[in-house]
């Protein structure tokens, strides 16, 4: 009985991650790594270099992005406020605001289902 009752933990568990994941429309591929709406991460690592003061140069590290969120969300504020965006980035205040979204949705699913595993 009691196994029965362990089987049927991991596969919830793995439900509720897999419908977080679909829910906010994360994906992750071995080679181009997390895409999330359809954006492609790794594409925007100029961006995260800038936004994270050079402490960041790829999306593969969720915990990196974790504990740097505070600087890129108080740097993309901070642009915003000022209406002074980067060109050759290609920064808008709506690409700006739209990056924002994009990694507190990694910050939760990292929160939520990586960051206790060891």
């Amino acid at each position: 009985m009691l196994s029965i009752v362990e089987k049927l933990l991991p596969k919830k568990k793995l439900n509720h991650e897999q419908n977080f994941l679909d829910e906010n429309n994360i994906q992750y591929d071995k080679v181009r790594g997390y895409i999330v709406d359809g954006i492609v991460l790794n594409e925007l690592s100029d961006r995260l270099q800038y936004l994270s003061n050079r402490k960041m140069y790829k999306f593969d590290n969720l915990k990196d992005l974790y504990f740097n969120a505070m600087i890129i969300n108080e740097k993309i504020d901070l642009d915003i406020a000022n209406q002074r965006f980067v060109q050759n980035l290609g920064n808008t205040e709506e690409n700006l605001k739209e990056f924002k979204e994009i990694v507190k949705k990694l910050n939760n699913y990292y929160r939520q289902f990586l960051r206790d595993k060891p």
